[in-house]
């Protein structure tokens, strides 16, 4: 179907289909690959987040999903909405914090979508 990536059920702590399935991109690596893509950004309307497939060098196909600033905003601000102590994230340290400026932009934009 299109659109629908399957993963083999591994267990781990107990989620028939999670992280020990896959593996974890960087978000620099996200934002350079998303561009080169076969779909380029697309959008999940229940998980409010971003998504995109790509083909790897032996024809394999992949499917990432990410957030941004527009689903962590949605996210914060749902938490903000419920009236919730607090938000996490996963991995702060995925972000590119290096110099260049559109790296500098992306990583304002996401710690800025944190606050609603």
């Amino acid at each position: 179907q299109d659109h629908v990536c399957s993963l083999p059920k591994v267990p781990f702590r107990g989620a028939p289909c999670s992280d020990a399935a896959g593996t974890q991109v960087p978000y620099a690596t996200i934002m350079k690959q998303v561009n080169s893509s076969l779909s380029g950004v697309l959008w999940d309307e229940v998980q409010k987040a971003p998504f995109y497939e790509y083909k790897d060098s032996v024809g394999q196909f992949h499917q990432v999903w990410f957030d941004d600033p527009h689903s962590i905003s949605l996210k914060a601000a749902y938490v903000k909405s419920r009236g919730l102590r607090g938000i996490g994230m996963w991995n702060g340290n995925s972000l590119d914090y290096s110099k260049e400026a559109v790296a500098e932009q992306q990583t304002q934009a996401m710690w800025q979508a944190l606050t609603p």
